[in-house]
């Protein structure tokens, strides 16, 4: 049976995964964007295409999680939460709070989007 701290456990290893090839994708973009228009142009194309906006929203959320599923593993080291009920308020807190943040955060980037 799937419970949310087995689920955040999981997603918290496939985000640190996700974020080894976001980070090259967001190496590209920062050298593309060194080089110059002609360089970038392509990279600004597959970035800017619908399935480029759906990998840079991932990317958005799996960092967030990432980062506040962490801090939950440092609250944990302090020996808090480590009962039951506070480990799952935790894994369901981590999730609610990535994804709504993460919303915020591509939200604005896409409202504030030049051309």
């Amino acid at each position: 049976r799937w419970t949310p701290t087995m689920a955040a456990s999981i997603t918290h290893r496939a985000t640190g995964i996700a974020l080894y090839s976001g980070t090259v994708v967001l190496a590209v973009w920062i050298f593309a964007t060194a080089l110059g228009a002609e360089a970038f142009r392509p990279v600004g194309a597959i970035l800017s295409s619908p399935i480029g906006q759906m990998a840079l929203s991932g990317y958005v959320w799996a960092l967030i999680f990432h980062a506040f599923n962490g801090l939950r593993h440092l609250y944990w080291d302090q020996g808090r939460g480590l009962d039951l009920k506070s480990a799952r308020a935790t894994a369901l807190a981590a999730f609610a709070a990535s994804f709504g943040l993460a919303a915020v955060i591509v939200v604005a980037g896409l409202m504030n989007r030049a051309g």
